[in-house]
């Protein structure tokens, strides 16, 4: 029998309804919920979602207040920041993923920025693992050679000025990561001109960093164009306390081209990397290979 797919509206704690999709096998054995990068929506993780469904896991995934099937008619003064995307979006997430599929272990895949909030989102404490794909500090000056050619650019002159001037980021018009709510791309950049990221630019972040317990695996790419070595290994650096595995992949070695920023979440890379990869992760078995609880592949 197929997963069941259903598309509803979930409640934020503080009253802001989100779109969010649910892909459900007949006897799920697990919980997963994705969460996105920036300006990614969720209809990009559905090929993953149907996937890991047909592994037995019921799957959510859902779009940040602002973005996707999430946004309003006009961004222009629309209140959102990253936080409100950790504290409450993907918190009412967790809550409706823990109804959908009660009693289930549960994992989060976080792509990108989707892997830099959980320790912000209440209830992670719940999660059996965290993986993240993609995923490392912002620090603008640590990017991936690619992107900080560009990079400055964004952060000096596009962002600061069009904002105000707009009351949002028109990212989609400039082809820069899509349009963004001004709370957002504010705060976003603040954190990414702070060399230790949001840890630095933002009180107590590094406290509940240093709190997670919960095991974390992180999935890099070698030929990333965002995410540099040093930005995976900063960021799950604040993990302080938490069992971490930190593979760092090349595309020749799942035998493909290029990965990059986004093609993890490519169909096509079921059995390359997903099934690789991805349920090893999950199931905790890539644990068994490692000499220590951290390694990285240069």
């Amino acid at each position: 029998m197929a997963p069941k797919l259903e598309e509803r509206q979930v409640e934020t704690g503080d009253g802001v309804a989100i779109a969010a999709r649910f892909v459900t096998p007949a006897n799920p054995t697990a919980a997963v919920l994705i969460a996105p990068a920036m300006g990614v929506p969720q209809r990009f993780y559905a090929p993953l979602a149907q996937w890991l469904a047909r592994q037995g896991m019921a799957v959510a995934t859902f779009d940040y207040r602002g973005m996707g099937a999430s946004r309003p008619s006009h961004l222009r003064g629309f209140e959102a920041t990253i936080l409100d995307w950790a504290r409450f979006d993907a918190a009412a997430m967790l809550e409706a993923l823990e109804r959908q599929a009660p009693g289930l272990p549960r994992y989060w895949i976080g792509h990108s920025l989707g892997g830099q909030i959980p320790p912000l989102v209440p209830g992670h404490e719940r999660l059996e693992r965290i993986v993240t794909v993609a995923c490392g500090s912002g620090y603008w000056r640590e990017n991936a050679p690619a992107l900080k050619r560009r990079v400055w650019l964004f952060w000096f002159g596009a962002v600061p000025l069009l904002t105000p001037l707009l009351g949002y980021f028109p990212g989609q018009r400039l082809n820069m990561v899509g349009d963004l709510p001004r709370g957002v791309v504010e705060q976003w950049r603040r954190w990414c001109l702070d060399p230790e990221y949001a840890v630095g630019a933002e009180s107590g972040v590094r406290e509940r960093f240093a709190a997670v317990r919960t095991p974390v695996v992180s999935l890099s790419f070698s030929d990333d164009d965002f995410m540099s070595a040093r930005n995976t290994e900063s960021l799950h650096g604040f993990y302080a306390n938490a069992p971490r595995i930190l593979l760092r992949i090349r595309p020749r070695e799942a035998g493909l081209a290029r990965i990059g920023h986004f093609g993890f979440f490519r169909a096509e890379h079921e059995q390359a990397l997903w099934q690789r990869y991805l349920l090893p992760a999950l199931q905790g078995r890539l644990a068994q290979t490692a000499a220590t609880d951290t390694f990285v592949r240069p």
